[in-house]
């Protein structure tokens, strides 16, 4: 299996696992990643997902021994790596350690929260090999940092370590060496003390909210409100403040 997934006290944990190519994807991958988040948003008991690597790095990109092959790596409907067009609609923090490059930079950006180890190191190199970034950073980067950063970043392929990436605002917390998943599960144990109906909520109104003007994002924002009123979880979360207890969440 080139995908493991394990649940860990509600957090469903993916590891990529193909150490031997520095965890680039292939179609086997790919259809192992859209599985596991496919498991992630049907099973009420997972709050939020971890993305991680094996072997003490994160992901290389496409295996270029798949692709000249002719591997896809598009699983419909999530779309390539089985993630980046269409990621789950729970929040999903990836674990960086060792390298996250071209497509692996790309897998932590259509992940929610980053959190990397101090060695870690994020890079976008096509433009050196003729291509381009294919896998969502021409749209999803310069939403991430100013727009000449960016271009810098996309043109030149320059790597950035995980110390700089977190004062640009691209990645939450940096962990020692070894540290990353512990540090993503930590994260993840905050996310999950929330209301499931209303996580949900968030990250999708705001994944509606961002190519749209204002006017666009408070009628996203009131559908979601008038949803979530209507859970049982907001009916919970106001029984558990005035009893002075923790909310017993169902996830409706």
């Amino acid at each position: 299996m080139s995908v493991r997934a394990t649940d860990t006290d509600g957090v469903l944990v993916i590891t990529l696992d193909r150490p031997e190519a520095y965890n680039a994807f292939d179609r086997a991958q790919a259809e192992g990643l859209s599985a596991a988040l496919d498991r992630l948003d049907a099973d009420d008991a997972l709050t939020c997902g971890v993305i991680t690597g094996a072997g003490g790095r994160f992901c290389a990109g496409s295996d270029l021994r798949a692709v000249a092959a002719g591997a896809s790596m598009r699983v419909p409907p999530r779309g390539f790596y089985g993630m980046l067009e269409r990621p789950p609609a729970k929040p999903v923090i990836a674990a960086v350690e060792g390298a996250a490059v071209g497509g692996g930079w790309e897998l932590a950006m259509a992940c929610d929260l980053v959190v990397a180890a101090r060695g870690a190191v994020f890079a976008l190199p096509e433009v050196h090999r003729g291509v381009i970034a294919s896998g969502g950073a021409l749209a999803r980067l310069p939403r991430r940092v100013p727009y000449h950063l960016a271009m810098e970043l996309l043109l030149t392929g320059r790597s950035v370590p995980a110390e700089e990436a977190a004062r640009l605002g691209f990645v939450n917390r940096v962990t020692e060496d070894g540290g990353a998943l512990a540090g993503a599960l930590a994260l993840a144990a905050e996310v999950g003390r929330g209301g499931p109906v209303a996580v949900r909520a968030t990250k999708e109104g705001v994944d509606r909210s961002l190519d749209g003007d204002a006017d666009h994002g408070w009628a996203v924002s009131r559908e979601l409100v008038e949803r979530v009123v209507a859970s049982e979880d907001m009916a919970e979360g106001v029984a558990a403040f005035l009893e002075k207890r923790e909310p017993r969440w169902t996830g409706r």
